[in-house]
């Protein structure tokens, strides 16, 4: 069990490596990874449901007796995040098809990958973990809202098709999770090592259909989407960590907003898109070449701030 436990870890800790390997094969050979699209929202719900079952009940109330930082996370997610999307959106004048997928990135919750990051940095991986929650289980009612009014601009959007939507691969399996947590507790210790390794997976499949179907339009529109991607993962990242020092919160917990805050759950963006915007199909892209890019950018970001966290410790210890 513990050789296992450490190559999932392995695994999880590269995953970016091996999102950028399939992405670059599902490019040449598309016709072998396009069929995981019509899955997609089954991958998704899988990985939610892998993180509702890592949610305990004990430590999200210990963390909400401290809101604070919680709030601060929650507002910048649902706030900054949409709001640095729509600016990049007008400031571009970007096509309606990739100004909507933009969008989409920009209204989803924090993803799971930042917990990793938050460890891989030295922050609060508690409340790294909680803010995850929070944000995803508030995400059914604040995503689709906050895209019908931002996106309305460009593109017509369903309200309760995307509610709907989010309920089912998000909330529901998430939910699922927690529940069988609870019930099943001793023996989800047999099975939770194995967890992290399918949600994982099920995001690399999501990705690598998302490349493959997009194939023929990366090469016209990728260049574009992965500057405006990056300009909103590293605008969300730094604005957030600034914020966090207006308000004097603590080192550990500052790297963990940030980085929640920065890495969306692009899997649900790109699920969005597929389910919602089908006549739209190059509104997954920004989705899935943000998974690669926030991997990126987290994994820099994660280990300048482990850098600072070591100097500071050394200067407290002389």
């Amino acid at each position: 069990m513990t050789k296992f436990r450490r190559f999932v870890d392995t695994f999880v800790d590269n995953i970016i490596i091996l999102i950028i390997i399939l992405s670059v094969i599902a490019f040449y050979y598309p016709d072998n990874f396009k069929w995981m699209t019509k899955y997609t929202s089954i991958f998704l719900a899988v990985a939610m449901f892998g993180m509702g079952t890592n949610i305990e009940i004990k430590n999200l109330k210990n963390t909400l007796t401290h809101p604070k930082e919680i709030i601060i996370g929650v507002v910048l997610q649902f706030l900054l995040m949409p709001t640095i999307a729509f600016l990049l959106c007008q400031i571009f004048k970007l096509p309606k098809e990739i100004a909507l997928g933009v969008i989409l990135v920009g209204s989803c919750p924090g993803g799971t990958a930042s917990n990793v990051m938050t460890h891989i940095a030295g922050g609060d991986v508690t409340l790294s973990v909680t803010m995850t929650t929070v944000s995803t289980l508030l995400a059914p009612f604040l995503t689709p809202l906050i895209v019908y009014v931002l996106a309305g601009k460009w593109i017509e959007v369903s309200l309760v098709a995307m509610f709907m939507t989010v309920i089912k691969v998000i909330l529901i399996p998430v939910l699922l999770g927690i529940i069988v947590n609870i019930i099943f507790k001793e023996k989800m210790q047999y099975v939770s090592p194995a967890l992290p390794l399918v949600s994982s997976l099920s995001i690399i499949l999501i990705i690598s259909g998302i490349i493959a179907l997009n194939s023929d339009k990366i090469l016209q529109s990728g260049i574009m989407v992965t500057g405006i991607v990056f300009l909103h993962n590293i605008i969300g990242l730094l604005s957030a960590l600034g914020i966090c020092k207006l308000f004097k919160i603590e080192e550990t917990k500052q790297t963990a907003v940030a980085i929640e805050v920065g890495m969306q759950n692009s899997g649900l963006a790109v699920t969005l898109a597929t389910a919602n915007f089908a006549m739209s199909p190059l509104a997954s892209l920004p989705g899935a070449i943000f998974s690669v890019m926030h991997n990126l950018t987290g994994t820099i970001f994660a280990n300048i701030r482990k850098k600072k966290a070591y100097k500071h410790q050394v200067i407290r210890a002389n």
